[in-house]
């Protein structure tokens, strides 16, 4: 299936990039832990120790973060990027866990192949 190339992303240890960010996931528990402090900076370690988020996966989820704007950095601090932006993301995926939870997960390939097939 073809993708958006500047989308597309591989992690260091080759796995594909997650392109979701699902309640308790790394990146989820980082942005909803940084979305209550929106006045201070964290520096990884202490995002770690105030998570529970591995110290290896932090930088990667940081990252990802940032490439969506959800976060600002400047080193060695990290924080919550645009409250608006960020509230409303964590809110919208709050919505789809409880959609998927309540009505189960559709096949995304399968819902886009039978997309593409109607035009």
């Amino acid at each position: 299936m073809p993708v958006e190339f500047e989308d597309y992303r591989e992690s260091s240890d080759g796995e594909e990039f997650d392109w979701t960010l699902r309640e308790g996931s790394n990146a989820h528990t980082i942005l909803a832990f940084l979305s209550e402090h929106p006045e201070q900076g964290f520096t990884p370690k202490e995002i770690h120790e105030a998570t529970g988020v591995t110290r290896g996966s932090v930088g990667k989820a940081l990252q990802r973060l940032e490439e969506r704007q959800l976060v600002r950095h400047a080193e060695p601090y990290w924080a919550i990027g645009d409250e608006d932006r960020a509230g409303t993301y964590l809110g919208m995926v709050s919505s789809l866990d409880a959609i998927a939870e309540r009505d189960g997960t559709e096949d995304y390939d399968e819902w886009r192949t039978a997309a593409d097939n109607t035009e």
